[in-house]
């Protein structure tokens, strides 16, 4: 399937924000980040009480590392996994404790509530007159280690905003006026949003209303916790050892071992006990086998989330439903007037919906093969859709006309119509349900708010794209580019992380997406009649499989989610492999 030959005038890359001048991704008013160590109730284990100078005189080194850092990470382990008494017992043993007095006396103050304590123990504090303070020694507090990057006044605009918060949640909008006009507007430029988000909760007299439009859930809820995990980012790690280090680490290697594994596909996590290494003959490398029944070229192929079916669809008519058991059709699906170029499974993949070069989208019950729903509101073909998560509401698009992006309810009702100028060449809606990414013939890539409809920011790229996919995670996008690369972007950022080198592709659709049991794989069809498979960690082209009849190219490809060892590939000789 060629290209749609509309022009294209970029001249390089770049961003355009909807009306914002901090990149693609902006913080929301109230983090929620998570790091630091914290209990629901706000008790601490009692051999976090300080470190001991008492430490016994072993070797500092343990096989090349600290032994100091080895030792507070195995307390904390333990404590992590339900092993109290053993955590107790090594600390008594090594004279090593995770975390000293001040930030134990620290996480104590923001979890109960203790602004003043807690602000001084973080930032440090001068004595008053008489020698008194907010001190656990009643004299001059230090304040605890911060990283070089830490803003102090961040850190106290933080604490502070969960202070006022909480006063406006008790009712006391006296206090919280104080707190806002004497201890946060002096943090913050004089227009700043936050202050002005924050100015406009003093009218929410509803406890239930206020916590929703700060996104906050009350004092009672996790916010402390929250504030507690936000602010420990800025404390020194080897002061406040960031949550669950020794786990996280684990997953370092694991991770590490699966980035060099070039064949790494099984969906068993590897063990810690042994290196990790994945034979090439356990990789589906061969044909096993192959199926003629469309009647014109391969351009559209999706397996079911449940992997128990496969839709396929192209340059004819009509849509195959395959049973993937036993490569049986289930169904034919024939009311297209013309070529189908896209097809998407709903998120319970009861329905599936086509789209065609007539003009139309059908929506339609996969166990019956029943047409449900018609959408003929389109001017030109229809090129891509997408379901929402919930499967409630899809997306789809158009190469041209008045109504090019359009969501639509199940019932057929248009919910939302962006009314954009460009035209839409494929779209996807992330798995978390937080992103539209639109591709367009223009050479843009459009990212979207999916719950404001807003704009995010916009890519305008020197070369057009063929297809989208969103990884199962919701970070990244992986789009084909018109100059034979393949983009691993990341959504929040809008960076390219990985380019993927080697397909041909120049004059016609050709589709990726992901592959492998974990997304650890990047396949692609190619103008040149092959299939290419690369390790999306490390971007090294693994496998190049002779794909279909030459000339030809393979259009489409698309791996089953819930058997790591099948994939299908889709080209212009008709067959399926």
């Amino acid at each position: 399937m060629r290209y749609d030959p509309g022009p294209s005038t970029s001249n390089g890359s770049q961003h355009t924000l909807n009306g914002t001048q901090h990149g693609p991704r902006q913080k929301p008013l109230f983090s929620n980040g998570t790091n630091g160590h914290s209990t629901a109730n706000g008790t601490t284990s009692p051999h976090r009480n300080g470190f001991s100078s008492a430490a016994r005189s072993n070797p500092n080194s343990y096989f090349g590392h600290d032994r100091e850092e080895v030792t507070r990470l195995l307390i904390q382990g333990l404590d992590d996994l339900g092993y109290h008494e053993a955590a107790e017992k090594l600390s008594q043993e090594s004279g090593f404790e995770v975390e000293s007095s001040a930030v134990a006396h620290f996480r104590e103050a923001v979890l109960q509530g203790e602004w003043q304590q807690a602000e001084a123990l973080l930032l440090g504090s001068e004595p008053p007159d008489g020698g008194g303070g907010v001190s656990i020694r009643n004299g001059a507090c230090p304040g605890l280690k911060l990283v070089d990057s830490a803003n102090r006044d961040q850190l106290r605009f933080q604490l502070k905003t969960q202070k006022y918060l909480e006063l406006l949640e008790a009712g006391d909008s006296g206090s919280a006026i104080i707190v806002l006009q004497k201890e946060l507007r002096p943090l913050q430029p004089e227009k700043d949003p936050q202050l002005s988000a924050l100015s406009l909760l003093l009218g929410d007299t509803d406890r239930e209303r206020l916590r929703e439009n700060a996104g906050w859930d009350g004092a009672k809820g996790q916010s402390r916790q929250l504030l507690l995990r936000d602010l420990s980012r800025s404390i020194a790690p080897s002061v406040m050892i960031p949550q669950h280090r020794l786990a996280v680490l684990l997953d370092q290697v694991k991770q590490n071992q699966i980035s060099q594994c070039l064949y790494h596909n099984p969906s068993s996590s590897p063990s810690l006990f042994s290196d990790h290494l994945c034979d090439r003959s356990q990789f589906p490398l061969r044909t096993i086998l192959e199926l003629n029944q469309n009647a014109g070229e391969v351009w559209a192929m999706e397996f079911s989330h449940n992997g128990r079916r496969l839709a396929t669809s192209g340059q004819a008519t009509d849509v195959l439903i395959y049973d993937t058991s036993t490569f049986q059709v289930l169904h034919r699906l024939t009311e297209h007037t013309d070529s189908v170029a896209s097809l998407s499974w709903s998120p319970d993949d009861s329905k599936l919906i086509t789209c065609s070069h007539d003009k139309t989208a059908r929506v339609w019950d996969t166990p019956s093969g029943q047409v449900l729903l018609k959408i003929d509101y389109h001017q030109e073909p229809v090129t891509t859709a997408a379901w929402s998560p919930d499967g409630q509401s899809f997306v789809t698009g158009s190469l041209n006309g008045a109504h090019r992006l359009v969501l639509w309810s199940i019932e057929g009702d248009i919910i939302h119509d962006w009314e954009v100028s460009y035209r839409v060449q494929d779209c996807a809606v992330s798995p978390d349900g937080k992103r539209l990414v639109v591709i367009s013939s223009e050479c843009q890539i459009v990212v979207y708010d999916f719950e404001t409809r807003r704009e995010e920011y916009c890519i305008l790229n020197k070369t057009r794209m063929t297809c989208i996919n969103v990884s199962r995670d919701s970070r990244q996008m992986l789009v084909n580019m018109a100059n034979s690369e393949i983009h691993l972007i990341d959504i929040d950022t809008a960076e390219i992380i990985k380019r993927f080198l080697g397909q041909q592709q120049g004059e016609f659709v050709i589709r990726s997406t992901f592959g492998g049991a974990d997304q650890n794989l990047v396949i692609s069809g190619s103008e040149d009649s092959r299939i290419y498979i690369w390790h999306k960690e490390n971007g090294s082209l693994i496998e190049t499989l002779e794909g279909h009849q030459e000339p030809g190219c393979v259009n489409v490809v698309a791996w089953n989610p819930t058997d790591p060892c099948m994939f299908a590939s889709g080209g212009d000789d008709r067959k399926i492999r």
